[in-house]
Parts: structure tokens; sequence; C-alpha cells
């Protein structure tokens, strides 16, 4: 069952260093912890910032091109969970033709922030990121989901690069 996430906010894994986005539903009852590079991060922070750049990048070149080519980008879903790695699809409407694009979660949520479309995870991804070993030392592991669970929203806030 596809759940419907917003962006909670962007910060850093003090463990690990990496920023994190963390999506959550409608009812703040689920949370979804993505951990992306720093690449990704950067375009997402500039789209919730309403950065303006001078020159189109990736994504905004990529929302560029489906737009030229009368697409629509209906949806972007985290469908999946494998092996710590989170794997996305972009649902775009071309014409009368719906064609689902294979994506990493980080490029799909940045594209869909440009084009203003849902976010939905799938309910067993987050389930299975409830146990994700994000470490390989299970101290830095539980250390790691208590700090998640324990997360205040005062402490989501922008993105520090």
């Amino acid at each position: 069952m596809l759940i419907e996430m917003t962006i909670k906010g962007l910060m850093v894994d003090p463990i690990t260093n990496m920023p994190i986005v963390i999506l959550h539903d409608s009812e703040g009852q689920r949370v979804l912890p993505i951990w992306v590079g720093i690449f990704e991060a950067n375009a997402i922070a500039l789209q919730i910032e309403n950065v303006p750049m001078q020159r189109p990048m990736t994504h905004d070149l990529l929302r560029n091109v489906i737009h030229d080519l009368k697409g629509d980008v209906q949806k972007i879903v985290v469908s999946d969970l494998k092996e710590n790695t989170f794997y996305a699809v972009i649902h775009l409407r071309v014409g009368d033709e719906l064609v689902a694009i294979d994506a990493r979660p980080s490029d799909a949520i940045a594209l869909a922030l440009r084009v203003k479309a849902p976010i939905f995870a799938e309910d067993t991804v987050i389930e299975n990121a409830k146990s994700l070993d994000i470490q390989p030392d299970k101290g830095d592991s539980e250390r790691l989901q208590k700090w998640l669970e324990a997360l205040d929203p005062e402490e989501l806030g922008k993105y520090k690069m």
C-alpha cells in the first residue's frame, strides 16, 4: 500500500556524517529516513529553500526535458529496500501512456520537488527501514536507531553544507 509522504527535514547523520532526507506521513506516525549523497542533498536543499540558479542543475534539466516532451510527472514512489539500499520509481504520463522509470530516491525526490509531484513510499519499505543495519558496528546501529526515534522537530532546521 502506498503512503503519501512529505519532507520533514534534511539533516546530517551524526554517526556517518552523511545527509539524510527525513520523510513523514501526514499524521506524523510514520517516518522514513533516507541516506543520500551530498550532491543530491544539495539539490534537494536548494529547491526546498527556493535558491535560484543561473544555469539548470541536473534535476532542472530532467524536469525541462520531461516538460518539453509533453510529459508529466504523476508521482514518485520509494518502492523498495534491498541490502540497505532504497529504490524509487518515477511515474510519468506521456500523452496517453504511463511510464515507470527506475531512479534513486534522492533523484526522484529532487525531481518531485521541482515539478510539485506527490511523494509516496510503500508501507513495506517504511516498515523494513525500521530495522536498517546502517553500520557494521552494532553499538552504532543501536545508537543511531535511538537517535532517530528521539528526533525533535526543532532539530530539523535548514540543511547546512
